[in-house]
């Protein structure tokens, strides 16, 4: 896991540096570092966690945070499986913090760091708002795309 968590912080450091307060285009990769279901329904929790990823992609407050990974834990225990929606709930507790420099972190549709400092937990500023509603249509239609 260490290993992991190295190589995403090389490949955002790596990476060109995009504008500064600008929200990136909504992207999913499922349950990440995790499988989507069990072998016999490989998408099983798929959706589940792609609206988390949802949640994530924006950020926000602790609080929000908080409600979106118990939103994980309940949609996945709703599938038949309470022990993976816990173990879900446990790992992305620990490795979904703002702090991370991963590419699946609270908040990662913005840049990691804010001037000096990384951008953490915090409300969405009125010209982030702007950015947040042209760009949720679009996420939408990704969130659609993806169920089917």
């Amino acid at each position: 896991m260490r290993f992991l968590i190295l190589l995403a912080t090389l490949m955002l450091v790596a990476a060109p540096a995009s504008h500064a307060g600008q929200l990136k285009p909504f992207a999913t990769d499922g349950c990440s570092m995790w499988v989507d279901g069990p072998p016999n329904s490989p998408n099983l929790w798929r959706g589940c966690c792609v609206a988390h990823d949802r949640d994530y992609w924006l950020g926000g407050t602790e609080t929000q945070r908080k409600a979106s990974d118990e939103r994980l834990r309940a949609c996945v225990a709703s599938t038949g499986d309470q022990g993976m929606g816990s173990y879900l709930y446990v790992n992305v507790r620990w490795g979904g913090s703002p702090f991370w420099m991963t590419p699946y972190r609270w908040g990662y549709g913005w840049d990691y760091m804010e001037g000096d400092k990384p951008r953490g937990y915090r409300e969405p500023s009125v010209q982030e708002l702007v950015q947040i509603e042209a760009l949720l249509p679009l996420a939408e239609v990704t969130l659609k795309a993806d169920a089917l």
